[in-house]
């Protein structure tokens, strides 16, 4: 018995061309949660739809298409070849929130991919250069440095750091702090929660004065200059020259000179021995995490005996995710940065011989913090795209609220570990209960 097979779909033989709103029905269906336009005149969604979205050349349909996921939207947003209409490009939380809780994405048909094809053109198909905003991919860094090599990790913090001090003291605020606060309510200002954060860690390293401290990635010397401030003897490390040269010039205008040092350097030039703390607030998620051996062994050789390590860093929820950011991230925020779960921190840890005493998890804080940042961009906009241009500033909008929604929903976390170097007789002299207000 002779059978027929359905001959397959052919570009000649695929069916009507399809609008471009045509052709995210079928990637995403009707219930768009948002207004969809595009440049050929087609839409989809309820004109009466809170936010819309508007598609403004082909050069954007071939982001959406070359680079599928958060990276193609990226890249179409960014260039300005998607717009956005009923959010501020500076808080566009609510927007992400709206798409990501109710856009669902499926998997086309073989004829359905077909159809979209001839609809599109081989034109359309065929890839562009991104926006000047983003970094290399990661074959073509691996091509100009070993990852993790101090050359290539001084690349990748410049890339996201040495942006413009101006920009970011718009962005951050008076406390300069680009990183979690520690907010003891909702309504506390940025300001006092990042003040909370340093005294939650200077408390934690049971410090006092005429003690020396160690804070390596110190940013613009908010840890620095806090713990100089109380009499410790503080030396920071950055990779970023602009946060450096910043962070000396507020040691010196607050007279603290005498006990406060903040350096450009690579940390693994620090030659200096017997601190009584190492701080690393927000370095560990940029050094690689087949590195943390090392790392931790680097901060062990720098403690004296009963000294201690507060590592505070970003977080997945649990051990069993890839390290590797996401495209986005990976392109356009921190290149070649990784993310591992608190439980791995904790064991590369103990595992170079120190003894983890304390842990906890402020994820909460974070989303608060970056909420913060977000309105700070929002109200300053007009000067932070003077100061670094619309892309830029576009980029930093849409990390943090992307972040920020991130932490709220718990696939991102923030950690802080405490942990003590033991003598040879496993002492280390400290309180038997938790000395630090929480």
């Amino acid at each position: 018995m002779t059978t027929f097979k359905d001959p397959k779909p052919t570009l000649a033989s695929a069916g009507p061309k399809l609008s471009i709103a045509e052709i995210l029905e079928i990637v995403v269906g009707k219930d768009l949660p948002v207004r969809f336009t595009a440049y050929d005149g087609s839409s989809l969604g309820s004109p009466d739809a809170r936010f819309h979205l508007h598609l403004r050349s082909p050069r954007g349909t071939t982001y959406l298409v070359t680079a599928p996921g958060d990276l193609g939207l990226a890249r179409a947003y960014i260039s300005g070849d998607l717009e956005i209409f009923g959010s501020h490009p500076g808080n566009p939380y609510e927007v992400l929130r709206v798409l990501g809780e109710h856009l669902h994405f499926s998997r086309p048909s073989a004829r359905e991919l077909a159809q979209i094809t001839r609809s599109l053109g081989w034109d359309v198909l065929k890839p562009v250069a991104p926006p000047p905003q983003e970094s290399l991919p990661r074959w073509r860094r691996i091509a100009e440095g070993l990852r993790h090599s101090k050359t290539r990790d001084a690349e990748s913090i410049h890339h996201h750091y040495d942006v413009s001090n101006a920009f970011y003291e718009k962005v951050l605020g008076p406390s300069m702090t680009y990183t979690c606060a520690a907010y003891e309510s909702e309504d506390q200002s940025l300001e006092d929660a990042q003040d909370n954060k340093y005294r939650l860690v200077f408390e934690k390293l049971n410090l006092k004065e005429g003690d020396r401290l160690l804070d390596i990635g110190c940013g613009w010397g908010g840890m620095v200059r806090y713990a100089a401030r109380r009499g410790v003897k503080t030396i920071g490390v950055t990779l970023s020259a602009e946060q450096a040269e910043w962070a000396q010039k507020a040691i010196v205008d607050e007279g603290l000179s005498g006990v406060a040092e903040v350096r450009h350097s690579d940390y693994r030039d620090i030659t200096e021995t017997g601190f009584d703390a190492v701080s690393s607030i927000g370095l560990t998620e940029h050094i690689g995490v087949h590195n943390y051996p090392s790392y931790f062994e680097f901060i062990k050789s720098k403690l004296r005996d009963g000294g201690i390590l507060l590592n505070h860093c970003i977080t997945r929820p649990d051990n069993k995710h890839h390290a590797r950011a996401g495209g986005f991230i990976d392109r356009y925020v921190f290149p070649d940065g990784e993310l591992t779960g608190s439980g791995r921190i904790i064991t590369e840890i103990q595992d170079v011989g120190l003894e983890v005493r304390h842990e906890e998890n402020l994820r909460e804080s974070y989303a608060l913090t970056l909420a913060g940042w977000c309105r700070n961009l929002e109200v300053n906009w007009d000067d932070c795209v003077a100061e670094v241009g619309e892309g830029t500033a576009k980029v930093w909008g849409l990390y943090m609220a992307g972040s920020q929604l991130g932490f709220e929903r718990n696939t991102v976390q923030l950690h802080q570990v405490l942990a003590v170097k033991l003598d040879d007789r496993g002492r280390a002299d400290l309180p038997l209960r938790p000395w630090w207000r929480a």
